[in-house]
């Protein structure tokens, strides 16, 4: 973490040396300064293509397998993991109902199965333990 705060401190100190440095550049008229502006810009682009594929993804790829085992432990059903699946993405009960095909009292015993299962009070409660449990994908 303070690694990140020292690069972005870093970033942001330079920043501030090229709206220092635009403004001198104004006053002189050169426009040799605006070629080293429009350098240093590149450079922080290419700084922040780094800075995203190596922290945004090695977030998502370390999150992205699902352990099946756990369901099978927990005794979660197919049904069941895809209200979970659709829970996780926020969806209402007369969503979820709409998008399976089945009732919305049937979702409800659903999502009462799982709050069971995952001994959990609350459906987002519920959705934080199967991200720790790694039974959907975060």
């Amino acid at each position: 973490m303070r690694k990140t705060i020292l690069i972005f401190a870093s970033l942001v100190a330079a920043l501030l040396a090229l709206f220092q440095l635009s403004k001198y550049s104004l006053l002189t008229g050169d426009s040799y300064i605006e070629t080293i502006i429009a350098i240093i810009a590149i450079l922080f682009f290419i700084i922040g293509v780094i800075i995203n594929k190596r922290i945004l993804h090695k977030e998502k790829s370390a999150s992205s397998k699902v352990n099946y085992k756990k369901i099978k432990e927990l005794g979660i059903s197919k049904r069941e993991y895809e209200v979970l699946s659709e829970v996780a993405l926020g969806l209402s009960n007369k969503e979820i109902a709409e998008k399976l095909f089945v009732s919305e009292s049937t979702v409800k015993t659903h999502v009462s199965n799982l709050l069971i299962k995952l001994d959990a009070k609350r459906r987002t409660q519920a959705i934080q333990i199967a991200k720790e449990f790694q039974i959907i994908k975060s």
